[in-house]
């Protein structure tokens, strides 16, 4: 979460997003969006794809996807922090760039940001705008890696895999979708509305694999090994055979596929990956660059996880120093720390408790604000809030789905908690939770504020005999720290670093 960048629940826009397949039926706001492209386009018909040479049954044209590419960057900008280091920025820019720059619509004006968030991700919008998380970064280890990912995405753009499904009438989702993979809850946003969609899990499998042989084709001419395409899933199902042997140890649910939704794109024998490299392999140079060392510099420092920006997660506490603050959530419960909320909820994902920063550019006491919030919805036990200097208003929205909501008001900032359970439970099964949620909420003290300072990775070279355990104990990694670090170093699940390489840390 960071300060400028919430919005308020439910005011999120309809946003056509690459890199997003809703699996639900079509709502009619889609069918109404779908109309007014029609009306404002006046198109449909095939049209060549410039990456494929294949006739697609398209009703956008290139003008049109690139200013909404165009306008969309622009929200997304304000949703997702820009990461704040530029050096890593422009890096990130020059290795797109190289790829882009083979590409079949190289004529495009690419644009590559890295988001200030760590969930394993990458993005596209139409027309050339490409996003990669910080946290998936984090997990690569090479240059060819890197540009294995974005020449991916690249290849999402230059073959219109979004206009395409658009076209076809495919559920698209509205702004968050894209950028909430990887969180595992997106059930939350069904209650809340903060991150405004459904989870969904990329394109599907023919235009993932299609996307991977583009990209793959574009590190060849680019002077990179396409091998790298085959390195990067290794990397991304490592992840996801770590978070499913997690959850099985702490007895919980299978987590929710990954970046792309990574087995559901590519068979585990990777057979069907193995055939689309098969073309870029021959347009291989003699070249076929690596560059481990280059890249793994630019993530000395890196934060690992939250960064103080967003506010820090540690066990069952949230801190923030910019805006200082800190609460905390019952043991048990999961914590998703959002650009736009930070949000609590159950093992079993049925309770969840939101909270956002609002606007109060009146003044208005917690009571007014609340009651303004919730507009011509009934407010019933309405109790006035008062602990650690922090005033407050909470109430409940009564009915068949009733909510728990408070604003307390810390400075001159007020903030939105909405609490709800699925189902057909009541809210009294969790409405104690929620109330502790919001009365542990505080102003932070000197102490604690170096609680709200992030992990950082750092680079080690590896010495004679020493061994994943050994670095593990003077990790500050939480959990299984022996196990995290296997899959920032692509050792995952057994494997040792040989005497002089170099590995990433956390501390």
């Amino acid at each position: 979460m960071k300060l400028g960048r919430w919005v308020l629940a439910g005011r999120l826009k309809t946003t056509y997003v690459a890199d997003t397949a809703s699996k639900t039926p079509a709502s009619p706001r889609f069918f109404n969006g779908l109309l007014v492209l029609l009306v404002l386009g006046q198109l449909g018909g095939c049209a060549v794809n410039p990456a494929t040479g294949r006739s697609n049954f398209v009703m956008m044209s290139e003008q049109q996807e690139l200013d909404l590419g165009r306008r969309y960057n622009q929200e997304i900008i304000k949703q997702y922090p820009r990461y704040a280091d530029e050096k890593l920025q422009a890096y990130v820019q020059q290795i797109g760039e190289r790829v882009a720059k083979h590409s079949h619509r190289s004529q495009l004006n690419y644009q590559f940001t890295v988001v200030d968030s760590p969930d394993i991700n990458a993005f596209a919008l139409p027309g050339g705008y490409i996003y990669i998380h910080r946290g998936l970064l984090a997990y690569l280890n090479s240059e060819a890696e890197l540009a294995a990912v974005l020449g991916h995405e690249v290849g999402h753009v230059t073959a219109r895999h979004s206009v395409q499904q658009q076209s076809q009438s495919s559920a698209w989702g509205i702004l968050g979708q894209a950028v909430a993979i990887g969180t595992g809850v997106g059930a939350a946003a069904d209650l809340t509305n903060a991150l405004g969609s459904a989870f969904v899990s990329g394109y599907g499998r023919d235009m993932e694999l299609e996307a991977d042989g583009l990209g793959a084709q574009y590190l060849a001419r680019s002077g990179y090994d396409p091998q790298a395409m085959i390195e990067v899933v290794k990397v991304l199902k490592n992840q996801e055979v770590f978070a499913r042997d997690q959850a099985a140890k702490r007895g919980q649910a299978q987590p929710a596929a990954g970046y792309h939704g990574l087995f559901d794109t590519h068979p585990d024998n990777d057979r069907r990956l193995q055939e689309v490299l098969g073309p870029a392999r021959a347009l291989a140079t003699g070249q076929q660059e690596v560059n481990r060392e280059v890249f793994l510099k630019y993530l000395d420092g890196l934060p690992f996880g939250d960064s103080a920006a967003s506010g820090v997660r540690r066990g069952q506490q949230f801190y923030h120093a910019e805006l200082a603050f800190t609460l905390g959530f019952p043991q048990g419960w999961g914590i998703v720390n959002r650009p736009d909320a930070l949000i609590g909820h159950t093992a079993d994902q049925q309770a969840f408790i939101a909270m956002t920063l609002e606007n109060n550019e009146q003044g208005l006491s917690p009571a007014e604000l609340l009651r303004k919030r919730v507009g011509n919805q009934r407010l019933v036990d309405e109790t006035a809030l008062q602990q650690s200097a922090v005033p407050g208003a909470t109430a409940i929205i009564p009915g068949s789905a009733a909510k728990r909501v408070a604003v307390l008001q810390h400075g001159s900032r007020a903030y939105l908690f909405v609490a709800a359970v699925r189902g057909r439970a009541s809210l009294d099964s969790q409405d104690a939770q929620f109330l502790a949620v919001i009365n542990s909420f505080r102003p932070i003290t000197r102490a604690e504020r170096k609680l709200a300072e992030p992990l950082r990775m750092h680079l080690v070279k590896a010495k004679s005999g020493q061994n994943m355990a050994a670095l593990a104990k003077q990790s500050k990694l939480p959990g299984d720290a022996e196990a995290s670090l296997r899959l920032l170093n692509n050792l995952y699940p057994a494997g040792e670093p040989r005497p002089g390489d170099w590995l990433k840390v956390v501390r």
